[in-house]
């Protein structure tokens, strides 16, 4: 298994290594002991899934505390263009932005921990996306930000995504009060 920084601090971008023969392949997605001993200390206690279409953009989402979730994400089938947004006030790099293009093929998964909001826009019909998260969800604790706020301004290399109520009318970051 590899580990990359992003230049965002806490996001990290994880390939791990893919067993291949004529039957097709294996891999571990997640091992807590090889995970720990890469000083990757997670405690994960949910996993979700998502089955979408091409163009379906989900996000920008976020838990609050005492609710904040980590986030260890991957595509089973299909490919997403994934985002992570720095909500972290403290941080050199808040507001700012970093995605990756995760797909079935190659396996990689993106890391994305407490304090960030996340979304993702589907290069793919029939594409399954899930995660796993270091905390249980509380719909009391959700938060979203506009997934096209002019003030973040993320390269979704999409003009028209297919969007949620919700996620088309969520509030610029501007006008959230940002919890961590």
């Amino acid at each position: 298994m590899k580990i990359d920084k992003t230049p965002i601090e806490g996001l990290l971008i994880i390939t791990p290594k893919i067993f291949k023969d004529e039957r097709g392949y294996f891999f571990e997605s997640y091992n807590k002991k090889t995970f720990n001993e890469m000083g990757l200390n997670f405690n994960f206690v949910q996993d979700n899934e998502s089955f979408s279409s091409k163009g379906v953009l989900r996000g920008l989402h976020f838990q609050k505390p005492p609710y904040s979730q980590g986030k260890l994400i991957r595509v089973v089938k299909g490919s997403v263009l994934d985002v992570a947004v720095d909500l972290r006030k403290s941080s050199n790099t808040f507001g700012k932005w970093h995605s990756i293009i995760l797909d079935g093929e190659n396996k990689q998964m993106f890391y994305i921990p407490e304090g960030f909001a996340h979304g993702f826009l589907t290069l793919e019909d029939n594409t399954i996306f899930t995660y796993k998260c270091t905390n249980l969800y509380c719909k009391e604790s959700e938060g979203s930000i506009r997934w096209n706020d002019p003030d973040i301004n993320i390269d979704w290399e999409c003009v028209n995504p297919i969007l949620s109520d919700k996620d088309n009318t969520a509030p610029f970051l501007k006008d959230i009060v940002i919890p961590f």
